[in-house]
């Protein structure tokens, strides 16, 4: 009986063992099946959402003119997501194609693939994978918006390349970042007019004032790597320019909303987008790369404000159906 009663505690003890043996490597999987994807997410910049804000503005700018603020649900919707997972794919392809140079930046060299903690081929899958959600997006779209979604495609893989060799990789950008203005008058009416291309002269200009402030921050290091940005181009006059743009920018707002018939409330929609202007202005007058990068941030509340005067536009004085 003593015997049987050893043998039952010994065989307890082992599957106890066992048992807690399972929940640690249970453990460890799931912390490193986190650890993966919050490398995948923070790749995509899942964890810092400036850049979509500043994606979805322009693109929202478009979306509301172009419908006389009544835009479609579903194509809402589609630019929704669409501005969410190319610029997550936009994230993904630039750091592949930084993945030598983010390592040696103080503020890239904590990147997932610039730590190794994702590997290059694991990035262009991923790529890969938001590409095909972003096409079948696109595929619900009109047969224009399909062509001009193409061109944004390119443009997003051309960008990260033209800091290699082009002396205004923000101009790049600009157009990349403002694509989603022609694909929404697209989308919304089939046909792009000189209203479209026009707001897109001035979410190009915008995206050249934001990516400027952004590249001031990494002008150091960017001038010992060769990589080249408008930050340098500007050199010291760079804050006498990014004044003269930010002025460029509200002419060529005013110009749009006075094409589209927009009254006061884009005015002042305008206005405040002028203070915030102005107040950037002040956050770079030392050049202080905490403060650039505060210059940078503001401008999602500038791209809010142009909308908002857009959207009470069109709810107070609504356009004709």
């Amino acid at each position: 009986m003593a015997g049987q009663l050893a043998q039952l505690k010994h065989l307890f003890h082992r599957g106890a063992a066992r048992v807690r043996l399972a929940g640690r490597r249970a453990a460890a999987a799931v912390v490193l099946l986190a650890r993966q994807y919050s490398g995948y997410a923070r790749l995509m910049r899942l964890d810092r959402p400036i850049g979509i804000w500043l994606l979805l503005w322009p693109t929202l700018w478009a979306l509301w003119i172009a419908s006389g603020g009544r835009p479609q649900q579903h194509i809402f919707l589609v630019f929704l997501l669409g501005v969410v997972v190319m610029r997550s794919a936009g994230c993904v392809i630039n750091d592949f194609v930084d993945r030598k140079i983010d390592p040696q930046v103080r503020r890239t060299k904590d990147r997932p693939l610039a730590t190794g903690e994702v590997k290059p081929g694991e990035a262009l899958i991923l790529f890969a994978g938001l590409m095909l959600i972003a096409l079948g997006l696109v595929l619900t779209l009109n047969r224009l918006a399909q062509l001009l979604a193409l061109a944004g495609a390119a443009l997003a893989v051309i960008y990260p390349f033209s800091k290699r060799f082009f002396v205004a990789p923000q101009l790049v950008l600009g157009l990349a970042f403002g694509w989603g203005v022609p694909m929404a008058f697209a989308a919304a009416t089939g046909a792009v007019p000189q209203l479209g291309w026009l707001l897109l002269v001035a979410a190009i200009i915008w995206a050249t004032i934001y990516d400027t402030e952004y590249a001031m921050v990494d002008r150091e290091d960017d001038l010992e790597l060769g990589v080249r940005s408008t930050a340098i181009l500007f050199g010291d006059a760079d804050r006498l320019i990014l004044g003269v743009l930010k002025l460029m920018l509200l002419m060529t707002l005013y110009l749009v909303g006075d094409s589209a018939g927009l009254g006061y409330w884009y005015l002042a929609g305008l206005g405040a987008a002028g203070m915030f202007a102005l107040y950037q202005q002040y956050l770079i007058r030392d050049r202080d790369p905490q403060r650039c990068f505060q210059a940078f941030l503001n401008n999602n509340l500038l791209g809010m404000a142009v909308f908002i005067g857009i959207a009470l536009e069109y709810l107070f004085n609504p356009a004709p159906l």
